[in-house]
């Protein structure tokens, strides 16, 4: 333990990796743009400069903390230099906040209003930049980036893609593809980790909620929503509910005020996945051929996989994902309701699938030509929790005094098994439970004490399934993932069962939830999707009542079709 003097008061500091650190530890909130605990120390802002008691200013990111060093974090000089920093690049910013996405949580905005910012002495002699609009997820302004690089060092170093990069030199350096190409024609596999990181509204989401507002006002369509698992530990954040509370009946109430018909659980269809991918994974093991299994639950990671590593693509689980099983059942539904109504002389409305995600990925999973049922396609808007946040105070209403509601039945009811879904190593142990044929609580135990549990980017674990050792690996994040590839490549490694999240830490920290998600956040999420399989009732999704009458019925031989995509 070493000691330091902050503003005159002496701090501890053990094993932080820097003097900035120990300063947000000790209660002073140093402000950054460039600096991301996850990420390499950049330094480039300058915003979190201190001076020493000889006078020195240094970025306090990329400062190794000594014992007996004396700071200061808010003279005059440091006012100053903050300030200018600030005016100079408002100078050359779009200064479209009221109508900017990020209006309201942009730190750029933010540390303009905290340091008095009132006017700028400088003009914007930049040409405004073109929007780069091709993606199905994100939308990318040139014209609000500040040049911090998180972005760039997101998809580098977490995601292992380097899709964006510098290009030019001193006032006229961008961040862009190579080439300046847009980003459909890269290999971007629309994660959203780099509107994550975004200080500005340089990238943001693709909104698609004009659309559904649209829908909801329409009385000939029957709108029906699916929340994922991830989105009820994460959406209370902008309304003042403590981090990782569940406020899945809140959010239940606050669709039905806006006019949403019938609101569902994606839980439901992870539990069938869980089903199918179980199923699959004994068939294949059977067999011995295209092992791996690796989950398909991640439009990222398949669309990482065909990208970079198509000669793994039949390894990938034939299975659709829960978001997608979950519409093509209720597509389905529809129809045999309508071909009923048909005969009877009547006719229904049309029915509108609504899936409220944490992934912008999720936006381009179900335009995928994989993801249409008879030529229909099976969900129709993908809403990012940030996005159905913004519908919900547009409507006026707040999540925190809202009495909650129940879900809609019968596809109300899921498994604590599906619940997380929304964690790295969810879905491994969720198809382990519906395996190993037990719920006593010391098996179901025993399957989480195995390994696959934890943030740590590579985990292994192994379970005795009869005679048979299976091995197993949980992967978070592109670039741990392509690491484990390669080993497999090389022979060094052998696995049965692959389970791929292309997010850090899984949904819960998906490109489309409330941001900015720090460490803490993080936890309280994971923590708290852990809460709602320890309540749940139903643990394992063979359990799950609901799932043997859909067999029975709207699924009955027709399983393959809607619940697979190959």
């Amino acid at each position: 333990m070493g000691y330091m003097t902050i503003n005159n008061r002496r701090v501890a500091f053990t094993d932080e990796k820097n003097v900035l650190s120990v300063i947000r530890k000790s209660g002073i909130d140093l402000p950054t743009f460039c600096y991301h605990s996850e990420l390499s120390t950049y330094g480039a802002c300058r915003m979190c400069v201190v001076e020493d008691e000889r006078g020195k200013v240094f970025a306090s990111c990329s400062e190794v903390p000594r014992d007996g060093m004396v700071i200061y974090t808010n003279t005059p000089r440091l006012q100053h230099h903050r300030k200018m920093i600030i005016e100079l690049l408002l100078s050359s910013h779009c200064r479209d906040c009221t109508t900017c996405a990020k209006n309201g949580v942009c730190t750029l905005q933010k540390l303009a209003s905290q340091l008095g910012i009132s006017e700028i002495r400088f003009e914007n002699h930049k040409k405004p930049l073109p929007l780069d609009t091709s993606s199905d997820c994100v939308i990318r302004d040139p014209n609000k980036c500040i040049l911090c690089g998180d972005c760039v060092r997101t998809c580098d170093e977490i995601q292992g893609l380097g899709i964006l990069d510098f290009a030019f030199r001193g006032s006229k350096m961008q961040v862009m593809p190579a080439f300046n190409r847009e980003l459909a024609e890269t290999d971007c596999v629309g994660c959203g980790q780099c509107r994550a990181v975004c200080p500005t509204g340089a990238i943001s989401i693709r909104q698609d909620v004009d659309p559904v507002w649209k829908a909801l006002a329409d009385k000939n369509i029957r709108v029906v929503a699916q929340i994922a698992p991830a989105v009820r530990v994460a959406i209370g954040d902008k309304f003042g509910i403590p981090k990782g509370e569940n406020t899945l009946g809140r959010l239940v109430a606050a669709l039905r005020h806006m006019g949403f018909d019938e609101v569902y659980d994606t839980n439901f269809g992870a539990d069938l996945t869980v089903m199918e991918e179980s199923a699959e994974l004994l068939e294949r093991l059977k067999s011995g051929k295209n092992l791996p299994l690796f989950t398909s639950c991640c439009p990222g990671w398949v669309k990482f996989c065909e990208k970079r590593y198509p000669e793994f693509r039949e390894n990938i689980s034939t299975c659709r994902s829960p978001q997608a099983m979950f519409g093509a059942l209720l597509k389905e539904e529809a129809r045999m309701k309508a071909a009923e109504a048909e005969k009877e002389g009547r006719s229904l409305r049309k029915t509108v699938v609504i899936s409220i995600m944490p992934c912008t990925a999720k936006k381009a999973e179900i335009k995928r030509p994989e993801h249409f049922t008879e030529g229909q396609q099976d969900v129709d808007y993908v809403l990012t929790t940030t996005e159905v946040t913004r519908m919900i105070k547009e409507a006026g209403i707040d999540l925190s005094q809202i009495e909650p509601e129940a879900l809609d039945m019968p596809f109300g009811l899921s498994s604590g098994a599906a619940a997380i879904f929304g964690v790295t190593g969810g879905v491994t142990e969720a198809v382990l439970r519906r395996l190993v044929h037990s719920s006593r609580m010391e098996d179901l135990q025993d399957i989480s004490f195995t390994g696959i549990r934890g943030i740590e980017g590579i985990k292994e674990a192994s379970i005795q399934l009869e005679d048979r050792t299976v091995k197993i690996a949980v992967v978070n994040g592109l670039r741990c993932a392509e690491t484990l590839l390669e080993r497999i490549k090389a022979g060094e490694v052998q696995y049965d069962f692959v389970e791929v999240m292309a997010c850090k830490r899984g949904c819960i920290a998906g490109g489309g939830q409330p941001v900015p998600i720090g460490p803490r956040t993080k936890q309280a999420r994971l923590d708290g999707m852990y809460k709602i399989d320890s309540m749940a009732q139903i643990k394992r999704s063979d359990e799950n009542p609901i799932i043997a009458e859909v067999y029975e019925g709207i699924l009955k031989g027709k399983e393959h079709k809607l619940l697979h995509n190959r």
